[in-house]
């Protein structure tokens, strides 16, 4: 039984729009009605085999005459809520809503509002651990920095560097994500991750590969312009529960809902639409919605003809998704998908919200690429009100994404190619060749590291399978929890081989309790988000920054301090932060995010200085809480928080993109075209854009992305500066250094005579055309009715034939030069003269439709390895066994193996409001722990029946991996034949209250069974994304 204690807490009024403030003085009536309150609450329940809820003392912090208020960033959901958080001397001791944000506007969910318990909870990770013959000892920093990375570089030499695996984080800074990928660049592996590749790696590839880039095109805030809204494989109103503030008002001005999920989550309780679903079907569905579009003539013809490629293929497949053959796969009734699709078709604009519903699965990348085709089709992409809003899970996990926390590239998705380290070397001020010694190999510098998915198989798969010298010996989890990977017993096996297991985080994670190594495991006390400063990009793209709130508690310490210790302890901290400012051991969050700001020019990630955020959260009153417009100084014609791509460097002042794909604004202002990335042809068909183009264009027609080639072509040459010329001509002829970006514009001039006297004058003048494309035919017969700039542009572009990068100092200097490109350039300049022209840096594409290096060119519905359809197989079976990044993958040899005569229920899972992640944290918080104390599993009650379980009781969830006792809640929001299980919980294995092995004062007041204990084998195609969406179990009574 829970009983409430009552405490006391005293909160000061604030003035407005100050990122630091100051109270002085007497209580006002609303402090001292606070101080009247209720406070906090004593936990007090017994233990069962379901879980467990332990008390929780109730402490009032002392009454102060002064408070500060300091404005920072909700650590938990991509919404990115502000908080004013409350310190009286150095000590935080109270939080509210900011309510001039303009994107929580004074509201907050009951996470955002336990934050303060998380910073400052009594259960944190005090100070440095390690296991000594089984038991937790306390150890100093020093100790562990030394021990642990003279393991390290023992594994290193016995090994090589791939044989340790660095494990990220979605909870770290934009900062600290970027030095946590510079580290292991410098420390030579791609094996590298985070959190991403298990939730959202299937939406970025999904989407960047039909319309350029991985993101959310739109803001939770232009949701409001929305007149119907459809929401797939998402529950926002328990993940994301502040964006429902502007869903629920577009509800309030009209707008049709559409739930579509397998359970009556409480988002679907407000729906207008709810359509139930068969987990594991979405792709029949979306193609049967584009069947239904196409078929009574309600797409968006003249959108698709301008900006679209591969309609008629799309058609085709569609053809086979009738209505009926959509009800017989998903379970969906005909008549239902033919409502939604003339619903959708009715209310445009439309947007489309899908969160891990859809991505968690062995063909994750085709049903988010369905999803962003049926946008397409309906002409919903790049307008107010339209868009593919990918809700992302934690609050910067967007950003460290976009900062290359991945083993398949380097920050700003620039990729592993030679050209790729070769640019990223130039922005580090490190010499290339150095780079590539500290790698195994050059083949392994440039090829895609395991992912975080399959940590286990890399290091217990046979050596000779794994396409690296040896398999993984250490593992560093750095803000990741076990339990948030599927087939826990695998994981076990795995955890007990490595040499070194090392967990940095501020709560010891399950990967700390569920192995039963004696030795060589630590444990590091890492600050709290609250603790450090640092940008993150919530899911509209826009960069707040998150100021620290106090100092580190007890003896942890941030993760840039960190990574500083381990570099410096490893050898190479010298050189990874020689232009990096460093205090007391402590890397300056503003001075990486401006080395950030020099290199991730794909990403217009160049924009945003530290100045310029600070400035916006200083004035987020000043910004329309519907398109984030800044209408008054200082921040007058700027979008909040600058969302990326802001072009140039942060002195061009380039206001950000809100909408991505907008035309009806200038590149200038904030407006894009779809992204001209794959070229300007495919088989003698056009790629580019036809008449279409953003606002105030020089070219009224589609282009290529831009090249030093494609500007001389043009004529433009000229409109570049000395420093700009002399930075485009060092780095093709790979003699750059970064003083070049400091030179005065006097001095430049002297250099780049100088320059070009060696080598080759970059000036140009503009060609006349003449030009064919390479199977020899003429450009003006390829591309009919394009003007002479767009012809000239797209000349430039194929004799260039530019790729991704320069090739740095090869025979032809020319070419080399005419090569260096938009996201090569580091002084901007191509950019720079795009952009004053009216062109995307990027060039002006067509959407594609058909994405031809994917195994699905075309989206195709195959059944779930673990699938109770057997009937389907022969017509959606999956795809072959194969290799990928490094391992062998499985396929069909799971699925020809029929589980569903022993397994026949399906199991899905998903998130609660109460926690988040792994849940170490929220199920650490005395708050967050009164709200949700058990784990359980949702039964249908005539499922529940069938076993003979009543409500509260336990009951055995069975998989073929294992099975974990959890409590029964019998619900009709889970139809018959599927249950649901949540994430977040931890403490128990398989039965076993395994509790006891956290360190002493750590144990979190919740504990219970994980579901990823007996989630089964499965992977995207593309990404390798964990398929926990649709497996199969049995249920036992307990």
């Amino acid at each position: 039984m829970l009983k409430r204690k009552t405490g006391t807490a005293v909160r000061a009024l604030r003035t407005p729009n100050h990122v630091e403030q100051h109270t002085v003085g007497n209580l006002d009536r609303r402090s001292f009605l606070m101080a009247s309150g209720l406070g906090a609450a004593a936990l007090m329940a017994p233990i069962t085999a379901a879980g467990r809820v332990q008390a929780a003392p109730s402490v009032a912090p002392a009454l102060s005459p002064e408070i500060k208020h300091i404005k920072t960033i909700c650590q938990f959901c991509s919404v990115g809520c502000s908080i004013w958080a409350e310190v009286q001397n150095g000590a935080w001791i109270g939080q509210e809503p900011v309510f001039e944000s303009p994107i929580n506007q004074g509201t907050h969910c009951c996470k955002g509002a336990a934050m303060r318990e998380i910073s400052q909870g009594e259960r944190r990770l005090k100070y440095p651990m390690k296991k000594v013959d089984g038991e937790w000892t306390r150890i100093s920093w020093d100790q562990a920095i030394s021990e642990i990375s003279q393991k390290l570089q023992t594994i290193r030499t016995d090994y090589g560097p791939d044989s340790a695996y660095w494990l990220g984080s979605a909870k770290f800074s934009n900062e600290q994500a970027y030095l946590f990928r510079k580290f292991a660049a410098y420390w030579g592996t791609n094996n590298v991750d985070h959190q991403a590749r298990i939730c959202h790696s299937t939406t970025v590839a999904g989407v960047s590969n039909i319309y350029g880039y991985g993101a959310m095109t739109n803001t939770f805030n232009d949701i409001r312009n929305s007149k119907s809204i459809i929401i797939i494989g998402g529950n926002p109103a328990e993940a994301h529960p502040v964006s429902m503030l502007h869903v629920l008002n577009a509800k309030e001005d009209g707008s049709k809902l559409i739930v579509v999920d397998p359970r009556f989550t409480r988002t679907a309780a407000h729906a207008d639409e709810y359509v139930r679903i068969r987990p594991g079907s979405d792709i029949g569905f979306l193609m049967g919605l584009v069947r239904e579009v196409l078929a009574n003539g309600w797409e968006a013809k003249e959108y698709i003809e301008q900006r679209v490629w591969g309609i008629e293929e799309i058609r085709a497949e569609a053809e086979n998704w009738t209505p009926e053959e959509v009800e017989r796969v998903s379970g969906i009734p005909a008549d239902q998908t033919r409502k939604v699709a003339q619903m959708l078709a009715e209310n445009r604009p439309g947007t489309l919200v899908w969160c891990m519903g859809l991505t968690q699965s062995s063909v994750g990348s085709s049903k988010t690429r369905a999803a962003s085709i049926l946008q397409l089709v309906l002409g919903n992409i790049g307008i107010p009100g339209g868009g593919a809003n990918i809700f992302r899970g934690h609050d910067n996990v967007q950003g460290a994404t976009d900062l290359g926390v991945a083993c398949d590239t380097l920050p700003g998705y620039y990729g592993l190619s030679t050209n790729a380290w070769k640019h990223w070397s130039r922005v580090w001020g490190t010499d290339y060749s150095w780079m590539k010694d500290r790698f195994g190999s050059k083949d392994l510098m440039e090829k895609e590291g395991m992912a975080l998915s399959r940590y286990m198989d890399a290091i217990t798969e046979n050596p000779e399978a794994i396409e690296q010298p040896n398999p993984v010996k250490a593992m560093i989890f750095w803000g990741h929890a076990a339990n948030s990977i599927t087939r826990g017993p695998d994981q076990l096996r795995a955890l007990e081989e490595v040499e070194l297991l090392c967990v940095i985080d501020p709560y010891p994670t399950q990967v700390a309790v569920m192995t039963q190594k004696k030795d060589d495991v630590y444990l590091l006390p890492a600050a709290t988000t609250a603790e450090i400063d640092g940008s993150v990009t919530n899911s509209s793209r826009s960069l707040q920054w998150r100021t620290k709130v106090f100092e580190p508690l007890f003896e942890a310490k941030s993760d840039y301090e960190i990574t500083y210790l381990f570099a410096n302890a490893l050898g190479f901290a010298d050189e990874m932060f020689k232009n990096i400012e460093v205090n007391d051991n402590n890397p300056s969050a503003e001075s990486i995010l401006r080395e950030i700001n020099k290199g991730t020019w794909t990403i217009g990630y160049t924009g945003q200085s530290p100045e310029r955020l600070k400035l916006h959260m200083e004035n987020q009153d000043k910004f329309d809480s519907v398109t984030l417009l800044g209408k008054e100084e200082p921040v007058k014609g700027e979008y909040y928080c600058l969302p990326w791509p802001a072009w140039g460097s942060p002195d061009q002042k380039h206001p950000g993109t809100p909408l991505l794909y907008d035309t009806s604004k200038s590149v200038a202002e904030g407006g894009l075209p779809f992204r001209a990335r794959w070229g300007v042809e495919r088989e003698g068909s056009n790629l580019l854009a036809e008449d279409s183009y953003t606002v105030g264009s020089e070219i009224k027609d589609g282009y290529p992305e831009g090249t030093l080639g494609m500007i001389e072509a043009l004529g433009w040459t000229d409109d570049l500066t000395a420093k700009e010329k002399l930075v485009i001509l060092a780095i093709g002829v790979g003699r750059f250094d970064l003083k070049l970006l400091d030179l005065p514009e006097s001095e430049a001039r002297t250099a780049l005579l100088a320059l070009e006297r060696e080598t080759i004058n970059v000036a140009g003048q503009a060609v006349e055309i003449d030009g064919q494309t390479k199977d020899g035919v003429s450009l003006t017969s390829k591309f009919p009715g394009y003007p002479q700039q767009a012809l000239i542009a797209i000349e430039a572009y194929l004799a260039d034939d530019s790729g991704d990068t320069t090739s740095d100092g090869g025979n032809d200097l020319a070419g080399d030069i005419r090569k260096v490109n938009w996201k090569t350039d580091l002084s901007g300049g191509i950019q720079r003269v795009m952009i004053s022209h009216g062109l995307a840096p990027y060039g002006n594409g067509k959407a594609r439709m058909v994405v031809w290096n994917f195994p699905d060119p075309v989206p195709l519905h195959r059944e779930p390895l673990y699938t109770p359809r057997r009937d389907l197989l022969p017509q959606y079976a999956t795809y072959s066994d194969r290799r990928k990044w490094r391992l062998p993958v499985l396929y069909e040899s799971i699925q020809q193996v029929d589980h569903a005569t022993e397994f026949p229920t399906i199991l899905t899972s998903g998130r609660l409001v109460e926690f988040e992640g792994g849940g170490d944290e929220t199920r650490s918080n005395r708050w967050l722990a009164e709200f949700q104390q058990h784990m359980f599993v949702e039964v249908n009650p005539v499922d529940a029946s069938s076993i003979g379980v009543a409500d509260k009781e336990d009951c055995w969830v069975v998989t073929p991996e294992g099975r974990i006792r959890v409590a029964v809640m019998v619900t009709n929001r889970i139809p018959v034949g599927t249950v649901f299980l949540p994430f977040h919980f931890a403490g128990f294995w398989m039965g076993e209250d395994i509790s006891g092995r956290y360190p002493d004062g750590a144990i979190p007041y919740v504990v219970g069974e994980a579901t990823n204990t007996v989630q089964t084998y499965g992977y995207d195609i593309v990404t390798q994304m964990q398929e926990t969406k649709a497996t199969l179990c049995r249920l036992e009574r307990a």
